[in-house]
């Protein structure tokens, strides 16, 4: 699966601005070998799917990225995986629980109308249907001036431009999957009821940013359990940042309100680091007073790898259908079953 022409592969459309809408969809493969063929194949096909449907409005900015679970990668593409995959790490504090959930492929559709992310959704669906489960399917919308429905501003530290490129593509140090990226998604349900009857003053502090303007808090009137405080991750004193696409999505009549959380990143160290502090605490303990209002309910890593190497995977040769030690062993619980309690990077559980 190497780029024979020694090429720079493309990566998928991970960079693209923020849009109106969006279509998260987050399928597990059937356990059969002829449904991973399926899958397989269809990672080929599906830029050309994508400027089908793209025709029918150019201007609309219709992208979809792909990307893929550890337990499905070896079946799909065989034993040479990206460095870093590995099952979502669930992080456990208090009533506190960032969970894994079921997820082999995550579908990440954008554009600027719905209709164009609906139309491509259905059409990837008649393709994999029957050799798939759909285990969570998000449409997210654009709220106002880039908020969530907490009303602050949403992704306001995004890197731009080079900064992007080397934030969220893998690099040289992982040069068979450079250009690719690790996705971390989560489902995030409010508590508007809870939350509105907050003042200003105190979502800005759990925040750390002002609510109208969007300016940071000064770091003396900054709480060190605001969200703003506890996702600034440093290294080698300086900050490594995630590219975030995240959307607001709902039911009023039903109550639902919520964040789908998506971030790309050079290393999914990063956000578990931010994800350990949030949930955990920094120093355990501080954790972000924005989980007392807000809960994830799914969670999942992934690997977006380029363009080049998905077209070359839908034409290449069957991968091996055996698994890896690593999901045989009776050790390693599958996410499908129960949540994976892995606990903090240093590999300790914290209750």
């Amino acid at each position: 699966m190497t780029n024979e022409l020694d090429q720079p592969p493309i990566p998928q459309p991970v960079l693209k601005p923020l849009t109106r809408a969006a279509i998260f969809l987050v399928v597990t493969i059937n356990s059969d070998t002829n449904s991973y063929e399926t899958v397989r194949s269809f990672c080929g096909d599906l830029s050309g799917l994508i400027r089908a449907v793209e025709a029918r409005d150019r201007d609309a900015g219709l992208t979809c990225v792909a990307a893929f679970g550890s337990d499905a990668w070896n079946r799909l593409f065989g034993s040479n995986r990206p460095a870093e995959l590995h099952r979502f790490r669930e992080f456990h504090s208090g009533n506190r629980h960032a969970v894994a959930t079921p997820g082999d492929v995550l579908f990440h559709i954008r554009a600027g109308r719905l209709d164009m992310c609906f139309e491509l959704a259905t059409q990837i669906m008649e393709r994999i249907r029957d050799s798939i489960v759909i285990a969570d399917e998000v449409q997210g919308f654009r709220y106002f001036e880039d908020r969530d429905l907490t009303g602050f501003v949403d992704g306001t530290e995004n890197p731009r431009g080079a900064a992007a490129l080397e934030t969220a593509l893998v690099g040289a140090e992982d040069a068979a999957f450079a250009g690719g990226s690790y996705v971390v998604v989560q489902k995030y349900l409010h508590d508007m009821k809870g939350w509105n009857a907050l003042t200003t003053e105190e979502q800005e502090h759990i925040i750390g940013r002002r609510k109208l303007s969007d300016i940071e808090l000064d770091d003396s009137a900054k709480p060190p359990s605001a969200h703003t405080a506890l996702t600034v991750i440093e290294e080698n004193g300086r900050e490594t940042k995630i590219l975030r696409d995240n959307m607001p999505f709902g039911q009023p009549g039903r109550g639902e309100f919520g964040t789908y959380f998506i971030g790309y990143s050079r290393s999914p160290r990063v956000t578990e680091l931010m994800l350990e502090n949030m949930f955990v605490g920094r120093p355990p303990g501080n954790y972000d007073r924005l989980l007392d209002f807000s809960h994830p309910v799914t969670g999942g890593l992934f690997f977006a790898p380029t363009v080049t190497f998905l077209e070359t995977a839908g034409t290449g040769p069957s991968a091996p259908t055996a698994r890896t030690a690593e999901f045989d062993s009776p050790s390693a619980t599958s996410s499908r079953d129960e949540s994976l309690g892995i606990g903090s990077l240093k590999g300790e559980t914290h209750e």
